[in-house]
């Protein structure tokens, strides 16, 4: 009988040991996914940390939610490509052959994103690409592995072209046709896409391009294009940088008496108003800048259901973890991509296709179809596949043009989602307005 007992109490410690494993045993394998931004150096500042911001919080909410189909938690293993993108190819390189990763996500530079892609492309494995812009980076690649529901460089070019033919006219007083503008950008893949573009779309137009000039992001001086610019009077400057030199142009342009009716930003540097202002404060009113728009300064009534609710758990979580009053569109890229792969196409992979190895993630992708209105940038997401000229690329991502106004951001082109009507020229009260 004691034997007996004694068997009773050790099965039932058994038991007990057992209910208590089952939440453990229910939660499955984690999914690790590389996380790869600039976190230091000069790119740091011009956007890339508010995007890995962005994407934590994506992962972060997932994870809340019991992880992909409740079930399947995210483990971010995160590195950091120090603006340099030689470092950028290594990480990538540790993360999947050390780290054992399937999907590298973020990138920021498109100067890191060009080679990372045909490196990643090379091991079969997922770049999911939140961040960075050029065309080149997929544009006749025909890559199968990697996806990028953010926008183009191309599409700046656009944006920019259709803004001014629109409004050359009826705001400036001046024909398109006899509209003068400079395009300067640093020479990097970024840039020089967005230039070529900037280019291309305003002959389309039939507006004049009177300079064209490249330059290092990271040139000491920059005085010689400032004395170009002032040889060739443009009436609008296109600019394309980053951070550090978009300080330098501005600096020595308003040192030397630069004059114009308007400058417009493309992204990066330009999409950072709390620094910018910080540095210039009100010389940069009525500035505009292209870029995908912050999801806030969209209508959320205009968007798919718990859209809004989502876009404003990350305004509030990325203020309370920067302190910063404005939440530039990084912060919007970097959870808007990242929520798309976590929310949209890992739940196929699993569903559909068995799991999350490269191959099931790669199909899962090109099944996905968002309609317009249906991600929190207001832009839906269906991938060109692989066959066509710009494979792995979203072909329903769309840019706006924004100004700064009154201290904050506004929408001022697509004229159909505006929320303010578009200031041009700049005042006379602008340090750099032409007289």
């Amino acid at each position: 009988m004691i034997a007996l007992a004694r068997l009773s109490r050790r099965l039932l410690l058994v038991g007990v040991a057992l209910l208590a494993a089952l939440p453990a045993l229910a939660q499955e394998k984690p999914i690790r996914i590389g996380v790869l931004y600039d976190l230091s150096g000069p790119f740091a500042a011009a956007g890339s940390v508010a995007s890995s911001i962005g994407a934590q919080i994506a992962i972060d909410l997932t994870n809340e939610r019991g992880g992909v189909l409740g079930k399947h938690k995210i483990e971010a293993v995160n590195a950091d490509s120090q603006s340099k993108a030689d470092v950028a190819i290594n990480e990538a390189e540790r993360l999947i052959s050390q780290e054992h990763v399937d999907i590298i996500l973020g990138i920021y530079a498109s100067a890191a994103a060009v080679p990372l892609a045909s490196k990643v492309e090379e091991q079969k494995k997922i770049l999911w690409i939140t961040t960075a812009v050029a065309t080149a980076v997929v544009k006749d690649k025909n890559l199968k592995y990697v996806f990028r529901a953010q926008i183009h460089s191309d599409q700046y070019g656009q944006a920019s072209a259709g803004f001014l033919a629109e409004h050359a006219k009826a705001k400036l007083g001046i024909e398109p046709k006899d509209l003068k503008v400079a395009i300067i950008y640093e020479d990097g893949p970024y840039g020089t896409g967005v230039a070529e573009a900037s280019e291309r779309f305003a002959k389309e137009k039939g507006i004049q391009i009177v300079l064209k000039e490249a330059y290092s992001a990271s040139a000491p001086d920059l005085s010689s294009l400032v004395t170009k610019l002032k040889r060739a009077r443009p009436d609008v400057i296109e600019h394309v940088g980053y951070n550090p030199d978009i300080t330098l142009f501005l600096r020595q342009s308003r040192e030397s008496g630069l004059r114009f009716k308007m400058l417009i930003g493309n992204g990066a540097g330009y999409s950072q108003l709390d620094k910018l202002t910080a540095t210039f404060g009100a010389d940069i009113e009525d500035f505009c800048n292209i870029d995908p728009v912050p999801a806030q300064l969209l209508d959320a009534g205009k968007l798919a259901p718990g859209l809004g609710d989502l876009i404003k758990i990350m305004v509030e979580r990325y203020q309370a973890k920067t302190g910063a009053k404005d939440v530039p569109p990084h912060v919007s890229m970097g959870f808007n991509q990242t929520w798309i792969l976590l929310e949209k196409v890992l739940p196929i992979a699993y569903e559909k296709y068995g799991g999350t190895d490269a191959e099931a993630i790669r199909k899962a992708a090109l099944d996905v179809d968002i309609p317009v209105g249906g991600t929190i940038q207001g832009y839906g997401v269906k991938f060109y596949p692989p066959g066509t000229p710009l494979a792995g690329q979203n072909e329903r991502s769309t840019p706006v043009v924004m100004q700064f106004v009154n201290g904050a951001t506004k929408v001022v082109w697509p004229t159909a989602i505006q929320n303010s009507a578009p200031v041009l020229p700049l005042p006379n009260g602008s340090p750099y307005a032409m007289k």
